[in-house]
């Protein structure tokens, strides 16, 4: 998320009330998720699995709970609870409606039909000559191109699935990110795809995607990628362009995908992968897979 302007170090700390270590007029941009941030970003990290992690990540501002030796050139944060304060700043710089207001700030371009029943949220841009049909819903700051097709019951902009325990409970990340679908998308019946925690889910341009499929937060597809029914996609993957994934591939999070890969049905994503042919549960290379299948086979 950026801010709509600048801020300094010393604002946000008064904000949440924490410590800050850095000059009080240190330039604060906006936050940002570990696999999305910048430099001029803050960001979260309440693990010492992870403080390194963080502290060498491309964020200068690190909300941490924990006062250590700041890296050269950045800030930190110092809070007893950098989940809560990072909810704090980003509901503080981006209002949460969930649909209790009316409609306002929303841009449709020429030409572009929707059908009454679709809902649409706030600070939503639609583009030329884009179909939306029946019982769609378009969360707030949601960005849309031209000649897009959205079908019935698709949810676009809902939350993030991303939770801590707190005293026996889930607590949410907040989601104060949007979604981006480029020009000449088409998305099925039934799908539904996650706004970014504090950046954008995209849709690249060109692609298709089949009903009932559920794309997770910070996920980036790429161009012209064809994705069939019932796959399933956790948040900050990045697919690269002309990927064709079919039925019921699942990939877990934080995975990246290179262009021209084909997954087949019921491959299961755990790490990163070279262009390729994948199959199984482990995405092994097609061709290794079916040798192995043959070998077991002259077993029997």
């Amino acid at each position: 998320m950026t801010f709509h302007q600048p801020q300094k170090l010393k604002t946000i700390a008064e904000l949440i009330g924490a410590k800050f270590i850095g000059s009080e007029d240190f330039e604060v941009l906006g936050t940002n998720e570990i696999h999305r941030v910048k430099s001029g970003e803050i960001v979260f990290v309440n693990h010492p699995k992870y403080y390194d992690k963080a502290l060498n990540s491309a964020a200068t501002i690190i909300l941490i709970d924990k006062e250590v030796e700041c890296p050269e050139g950045k800030a930190l944060l110092v809070s007893d609870d950098p989940f809560r304060d990072f909810n704090k700043i980003n509901t503080h710089f981006t209002r949460i409606y969930n649909f209790t207001e009316t409609l306002h700030d929303v841009e449709i371009g020429e030409g572009t039909q929707i059908h009454p029943s679709a809902v649409i949220g706030n600070n939503v841009t639609i583009g030329k000559n884009t179909l939306i049909f029946p019982n769609v819903v378009i969360g707030d700051r949601t960005v849309i191109g031209d000649n897009v097709i959205i079908q019935s019951n698709t949810v676009l902009g809902g939350d993030a699935f991303y939770y801590r325990k707190l005293n026996g409970n889930f607590d949410r990340l907040i989601s104060v990110g949007n979604i981006i679908i480029e020009n000449n998308v088409e998305i099925g019946n039934g799908c539904t795809i996650d706004r970014g925690v504090t950046d954008s889910t995209i849709i690249g341009e060109g692609s298709v995607l089949d009903n009932q499929i559920q794309i997770g937060h910070d996920t980036v597809i790429g161009k012209r990628c064809l994705i069939a029914s019932q796959v399933g996609i956790a948040g900050c993957c990045n697919i690269g362009d002309e990927v064709t994934i079919w039925g019921q591939v699942g990939m877990a999070s934080g995975n990246s995908v290179e262009s021209g890969t084909v997954l087949l049905g019921k491959t299961g994503v755990n790490r990163d992968l070279a262009k390729g042919t994948y199959i199984g549960m482990f995405a092994e290379d097609y061709k290794t897979y079916l040798k192995k299948e043959v070998k077991l086979r002259n077993l029997e």
